[in-house]
């Protein structure tokens, strides 16, 4: 089995790339998709100067059943792939949003949030036959009813001025300067290129420095941006070449500071289920000295348990579990927890679930 292809943009259908996709192998997915916005004709403003607006091939579809018939299947290859413990974000306009959400709750996703991105310089409505729209729409929404997910809640009340974060985000700008691709005759590169800002809330939200986040309408790169800023490892799918190419160059040219766990570690400290180290696992049999680990599922990737519940990878590393997953990762931050696998019957478990498993058995001593 291929190992993800972790911090790459895949050329390509999202749906077709998805199937390729082991189940339940990202942690977050932002997705950013055709808003069908339905233009019939150019918008130009008062002077007949035109109105740089969506026209593009891939925000057309012949009829609301055909998108909806696209957003169903991109929606459950998203939701195959992602783990139980993960979350998606999707953003849209007046447009789609309300089919997206429908589609969304038919497919088994929990709505969590609906948040309001209100722009602080919209583009006004040039014929004066409606209001601004001033605002876009973003559902967050947990992988099924129940499932327990990343919620950096402390993280998110400091960036909200010491307050509960709400669901109406202000103060978040259009991408436009800098920030802004453009092509060779200066014009946008993509019509609905997200600002940086948006992405670092989502993804500062929702995930832990190593996760992985995947954006299946990757356009001009932002999530790629910020999740390399953020110390996550990214998945991009994109089917236009240039904005590929673009994107790969903007990521390219991101900076990033070394990682440290107390600069980019937000999570809650606050434990309410007993602790569990690796090395009571092995204390206890329930991974064995000697036994082969998996490294994300992968065969050519692997560790040997020493009993000192160390792990020794097929190169001759050693170090812990999250030590050699970082060694497989070139040095970036890894939960050895999620990406250790051991086989049993043919299958593939994680060592997360094992902890559980012990750890529901420590529970059970306790309440007796």
């Amino acid at each position: 089995m291929s190992p993800l292809p972790l911090d790459q943009i895949i050329e390509g259908d999202c749906i077709q790339v998805l199937e390729t996709f082991p189940e339940a192998c990202v942690d977050l997915i932002f997705a950013d998709p055709p808003y069908n916005l339905q233009l019939q004709q150019e918008l130009h403003r008062p002077n007949m100067t035109r109105v740089d607006a969506v026209n593009d091939a891939w925000d057309r579809f012949e009829s609301f059943e055909e998108y909806d018939a696209f957003t169903r299947r991109w929606l459950a290859a998203c939701r195959r792939v992602l783990k139980p413990t993960g979350t998606i974000w999707v953003i849209g306009t007046y447009h789609n949003i309300f089919r997206v959400g429908t589609i969304l709750q038919d497919l088994g996703f929990w709505i969590l949030n609906d948040v309001i991105w209100i722009k602080s310089n919209p583009m006004p409505n040039f014929r004066g036959v409606r209001l601004t729209n001033a605002h876009e729409t973003l559902i967050w929404a947990s992988h099924h009813k129940g499932a327990k997910y990343t919620f950096n809640y402390r993280a998110m009340k400091e960036l909200g001025a010491g307050k509960q974060m709400r669901s109406d985000w202000w103060l978040i700008s259009l991408a436009t300067g800098a920030e802004r691709l453009r092509d060779e005759t200066g014009k946008k590169l993509h019509s609905t290129q997200k600002p940086e800002a948006l992405l670092y809330r989502v993804i500062l939200a929702s995930s832990r420095p190593g996760d992985v986040v995947l954006d299946p309408f990757f356009g001009s790169g932002t999530t790629g941006v910020v999740a390399k800023r953020l110390h996550r490892r990214w998945i991009g799918i994109e089917k236009e070449p240039r904005y590929i190419e673009a994107a790969r160059r903007r990521i390219a040219a991101t900076p990033i500071e070394a990682f440290s766990p107390e600069t980019f570690e937000v999570g809650e400290k606050r434990r309410t289920a007993p602790e569990v180290a690796f090395s009571q696992l092995v204390e206890n049999g329930w991974v064995r000295p000697g036994q082969r680990l998996f490294f994300a599922r992968d065969p050519e990737r692997t560790a040997t348990v020493k009993s000192d519940a160390r792990l020794r990878t097929a190169d001759g590393f050693e170090g812990s579990i999250h030590q050699a997953g970082s060694h497989y990762l070139s040095g970036a931050p890894c939960n050895g927890w999620e990406h250790w696998y051991v086989q049993h019957e043919g299958r593939f478990v994680a060592l997360a679930v094992l902890r559980e498993r012990f750890r529901q058995g420590m529970e059970r001593e306790q309440d007796g």
